[in-house]
């Protein structure tokens, strides 16, 4: 039996957006910049998806949809965007979960000068509000704090910190890969200036993302070229696959009630037939989460030997996959900083794991995973 548990990971394209790829792949494969037939058909699809992923999220002008490769480009579309509006550094203000898309060009800021601040968490991976306050200085610029965190799941309170930025004229971004077509996004009411999407996570193609980018706030372009997405992302759209994205996110749209409340209660059954397995102890805020995700920190003697990463590769052979949040780097193993910044110490850090789930699964498989996993933690007991 195989089991698929790594959806914050990447999603599998459904058939209806492979079947918008061929077609734009096929049949409509002009380039959306040019004047002919070919041209402007190639462009209707373009324009089609940007009004399907605005409504996604419920941007009422499409044009503020700006597609780029990925979400991780959105990411630093959105923090370089800003940064290079000045000519001289400034102060820019992060959480410190963020993920490498958003924490590693804040940090190749902070080498060229920039001033950061990283708000510290607590121990369920939640920003404190009043900590965004006091981290506010006359140079800040920019703050950027994730919507929902890719490990450990905990949602932050974005209503509450957008509107500390606005209330202080900074802008204000955040990551929404994970959020997005899992929990309604609205724009016109969430007071952030800047959000990331993907299309991979809800069931598009890889190769796509968008930055939303509230009307009237000004980035500079990270790349250069001919001028493309509304001269914020020079070079020649892939419109297959951003075809393929604004089917998903209109799908997405449409199936976001049912969905959110069904993978709700499979996460939360999950969690129930594995409260008994007191070596896995739950990570992230129980009751601020993403409805898909569950995750957990292995408690074990043996860290070196019996962490996350070894747990997958025991869970993969029983034919279910997962994900850890510790990494190996020339050959050896790293613990999770998020799990670090959560104030986890080092060894237990490494022993983070993550099942997330999706459309495919079942009632039956969320009940042979908690069987498997528990035969397999007792086999490396």
């Amino acid at each position: 039996m195989q089991i698929y548990l790594d959806y914050s990971a990447t999603t599998p394209p459904r058939p209806e957006a492979i079947a918008s790829l061929q077609i734009a792949c096929t049949q409509l494969w002009g380039n959306p910049s040019s004047l002919h037939a070919w041209g402007k058909n190639a462009a209707t699809v373009l324009e089609t998806a940007r009004m399907q992923v605005a409504q996604l999220i419920n941007a009422p002008h499409p044009e503020s949809i700006v597609f780029t490769s990925s979400g991780t480009e959105a990411d630093n579309l959105a923090i370089m965007g800003v940064a290079n509006l000045y000519s001289q550094p400034q102060h820019v203000i992060i959480s410190s979960v963020e993920h490498p898309a958003v924490s590693e060009p804040v940090r190749l800021l902070e080498m060229r000068g920039w001033e950061v601040t990283r708000l510290p968490v607590d121990s369920k991976g939640r920003v404190n509000p009043q900590d965004l306050r006091e981290a506010i200085r006359q140079n800040t610029v920019l703050i950027s704090i994730i919507y929902g965190q890719s490990e450990v799941g905990t949602l932050q309170p974005i209503p509450e910190l957008a509107e500390i930025a606005q209330q202080h004229q900074i802008l204000f971004h955040t990551d929404a890969v994970q959020v997005a077509g899992r929990l309604p996004i609205c724009v016109q009411k969430l007071p952030v200036d800047l959000l990331s999407i993907s299309s991979h996570k809800i069931y598009g193609c890889q190769g796509a993302g968008a930055l939303y980018v509230r009307p009237g706030v000004e980035i500079m372009p990270v790349l250069a070229g001919g001028g493309q997405e509304n001269r914020l992302r020079s070079g020649t759209q892939a419109v297959p696959v951003i075809a393929a994205f604004g089917t998903a996110a209109q799908l997405a749209a449409s199936e976001l009630p049912e969905e959110t409340a069904r993978l709700t209660q499979l996460r939360d059954r999950l969690f129930t037939l594995l409260a008994d397995t007191p070596e896995l102890v739950p990570t992230g805020d129980l009751e601020y989460r993403l409805p898909h995700h569950v995750s957990f920190c292995w408690q074990h003697s043996d860290y070196q030997h019996r962490n996350g990463r070894s747990l997958v590769r025991h869970l993969d052979m029983a034919g279910i996959a997962t994900s850890a949040g510790s990494a190996c780097s020339s050959g050896k193993l790293k613990p999770s900083p998020i799990l670090l910044a959560m104030g986890y110490s080092e060894t237990a850090a490494l022993g983070g794991i993550r099942l997330t789930l999706g459309k495919s699964i079942t009632m039956a498989d969320i009940e042979w995973t908690a069987i498997a996993l528990k035969q397999v933690l007792a086999r490396l007991h």
